[in-house]
């Protein structure tokens, strides 16, 4: 990672302070629950930070044969999607999404797990940008000139069932959905999925590490919020949530606290509440 560049977060005066920047790659990567019934790729055709491009991890940049959502793809599929964004492994990616920071930590995480140091995350995300009354653009978007990518797959990064299984009583799994969900008193969004959590898994839902503004909060409040939680941050620690997205926001807190290596169970909840040998917690 070169200097110039902060990670794993910029703010919004950094990107408009660096839009000119042939190097930085902006990636909207806005992603919605299936229950809110709106269109992120839609929407970004209509409305985006100038010299965006469209990160689509729910349609395009997954694993096509997966049955879970959005689920992380092949180190090959990853090259050829980023490639056509423009990214090399020279850029300095930016994402951000129209929520603030919620799905804009999925693609900083896949990022990461493919071996790309060079990203961060907009704090505050569109909302802040627009708040600040920054220019936007609203015509329709440009093709962006393609690049060649390649990926260097992190393994310890990205966990599936059978890891978090075998680490139930060697980490600390923590869980980014809502208090209603973890403890069985709200309905799943997808159907078919039972209801609680991993057994011995902690619970920080993800809005409770962002401020009022919705940026992040500072290391010393993050760190409160994870040992207050019953987090000890020095063993293993597994992100989850409900399919692979919130859960990164964990691991984006979890990063500025010096955890670099903590992992995300890319199913989630969607794969560990469907499955009925897996054990749940009430």
């Amino acid at each position: 990672m070169t200097d110039a560049y902060p990670t794993p977060t910029v703010s919004t005066e950094w990107l408009a302070d660096h839009l000119d920047d042939p190097k930085v790659v902006i990636l909207d990567s806005s992603y919605h629950l299936p229950t809110v019934k709106r269109d992120a790729a839609t929407e970004f055709e209509g409305l985006r930070i100038p010299g965006a491009r469209f990160f689509d991890f729910d349609g395009k940049i997954k694993d096509p044969d997966a049955d879970q959502p959005h689920m992380l793809c092949s180190p090959d599929r990853f090259e050829r999607e980023v490639g056509a964004l423009g990214v090399s492994n020279d850029s300095f990616v930016v994402a951000y999404d129209v929520n603030g920071i919620f799905s804009a930590s999925r693609c900083w995480w896949m990022f990461r797990t493919f071996g790309h140091e060079n990203v961060a995350v907009l704090d505050g995300g569109l909302p802040k940008w627009e708040h600040e009354s920054r220019h936007v653009e609203t015509t329709s978007p440009t093709q962006p000139k393609p690049a060649t990518f390649k990926a260097s797959f992190h393994p310890h990064l990205v966990r599936s069932a059978q890891h978090v299984l075998d680490a139930l009583e060697t980490a600390d799994i923590i869980d980014a959905r809502s208090a209603g969900r973890f403890l069985a008193k709200d309905p799943e969004p997808r159907p078919g999925l039972r209801s609680g959590h991993i057994p011995g898994s902690f619970n920080i839902p993800f809005q409770n590490i962002l401020a009022d503004n919705g940026t992040l909060k500072s290391p010393d409040a993050l760190k409160a919020i994870f040992t207050g939680a019953g987090i000890d941050l020095e063993n293993p620690i597994i992100t989850s949530c409900g399919s692979g997205v919130s859960a990164c926001n964990l691991a984006l807190a979890l990063y500025v606290l010096g955890r670099e290596d903590a992992a995300v169970y890319d199913g989630s909840w969607s794969e560990w509440g469907l499955r009925e040998e897996l054990p749940i917690e009430t």
